[in-house]
């Protein structure tokens, strides 16, 4: 389990097709804190070490299936990308944003960008799957990042950024036409469901 706020911005130095796609991931978590078999999110997907070192910088390996792939925005990285990451929740860790699982639920679309003051006001555009599920004032996931939804018009949701969560996450880089792995608010499916069985 995860909180939705980011603790480090790491970057892909490696990517390779084997069975599955692996990639190194550099990062300033060092790798003699990191066990082999962690979960680790990476833009929200919760991936397992398999293998980590010391270098010019420190990293770990994950392994990521085609299923995994398929479902998120994964099959986008390139050697390069700066990646939101964030460490599993220890028991005792402060909750400060909401309990994200890392089980990206469907991707989504940047379709506008305005200033708002300091902010940043980004508009998505959600699969029409997940659109129900996404509330006024409810917590998303994006790319790993909790964020709280300020409006919701059909398919189409705004979300505000602050100049800190641009400095300090990969959003101070979002572009019209970014594909962002969504996960939408637990609570939300389970209400979904209990309404379903009725």
């Amino acid at each position: 389990m995860f909180t939705g706020i980011v603790t480090d911005m790491g970057e892909i130095v490696e990517l390779e097709q084997r069975g599955d796609l692996r990639a190194r991931i550099a990062s300033s978590y060092p790798a003699a804190g990191i066990e082999i078999g962690a979960s680790i999110a990476c833009e929200g997907v919760c991936l397992t070490v398999v293998e980590k070192g010391s270098g010019a910088r420190d990293w770990f390996d994950v392994e990521i299936s085609a299923e995994t792939v398929s479902k998120t925005n994964l099959a986008g990285w390139t050697v390069g990308r700066k990646l939101n990451l964030e460490r599993a929740l220890k028991v005792g860790d402060e909750l400060g944003g909401h309990i994200v699982s890392g089980h990206v639920d469907g991707v989504a679309e940047v379709v506008g960008i305005a200033p708002e003051g300091d902010s940043l006001r980004v508009t998505f555009r959600a699969p029409e799957a997940l659109a129900r599920f996404i509330a006024q004032k409810g917590s998303v996931a994006l790319n790993g990042t909790s964020l709280t939804v300020n409006e919701v018009e059909g398919r189409d949701f705004g979300v505000n950024f602050i100049p800190h969560t641009q400095k300090v996450t990969t959003w101070g880089g979002v572009a019209v036409g970014d594909r962002v792995n969504l996960e939408v608010d637990t609570m939300a499916r389970y209400v979904a469901r209990l309404r379903e069985w009725d």
